[in-house]
Order: C-alpha cells, then sequence, then structure tokens
C-alpha cells in the first residue's frame, strides 16, 4: 500500500494507491490538476507544488517538486523509466 501526499504546507494525504505504478500515475493527475489551475488561474497560485509517494511505514519512497509551465501543454511528469525500472547491472 502506498499513500499519495502533497507535502505543501500545510502537507495533506491526498489518496492511496494499491501499487507504485498506480501512485505514479495519481501523482501525474495532482500535477496535471495544478497545470490546468495555473492555466485557468484557478486556485492557488503557487509557483511549485510538493509531492511524496510513502510506503506502509510512512517513509517517503519519491519525492518530486513540480513546477507548472503555462506556456506550453501539459507533459506528463510520469517517464517510462520511472513505471518499469530495470536492475541495475554491474556490466558483467
Amino acid at each position: 500500500m502506498f499513500e499519495i501526499w502533497e507535502t505543501n504546507e500545510p502537507a495533506r494525504l491526498i489518496s492511496d494507491a494499491g501499487s507504485l505504478e498506480v501512485a505514479l500515475e495519481k501523482v501525474d493527475t495532482m500535477c496535471r490538476l495544478r497545470h490546468d489551475q495555473a492555466v485557468a488561474h484557478i486556485g492557488d497560485e503557487r509557483e511549485n507544488y510538493h509531492f511524496e509517494i510513502r510506503g506502509d511505514d510512512g517513509r517517503a519512497l519519491a519525492r518530486l517538486s513540480y513546477v507548472p509551465d503555462t506556456s506550453r501543454a501539459y507533459q506528463s511528469v510520469v517517464i517510462e523509466e520511472m513505471r518499469h525500472p530495470h536492475p541495475a547491472t554491474d556490466g558483467h
């Protein structure tokens, strides 16, 4: 189980997720929402937003700082390597 937090002050729990992939998608959705709000000048007009994905023990497993770029269309913050990490190889 994973928890998704927006850690700006005050920090707040956004949602939970059963897998890391779902947690990443939820963070991406929140960033898209913040981008759309910035474009429309709706709500809190912060310069940046901070998100965390936390594990069962409450420790942060991943952190993301997001700054909406209203000069262009939203681009996903989730890259393929985040969805399907490859194990490190030592070259042997």
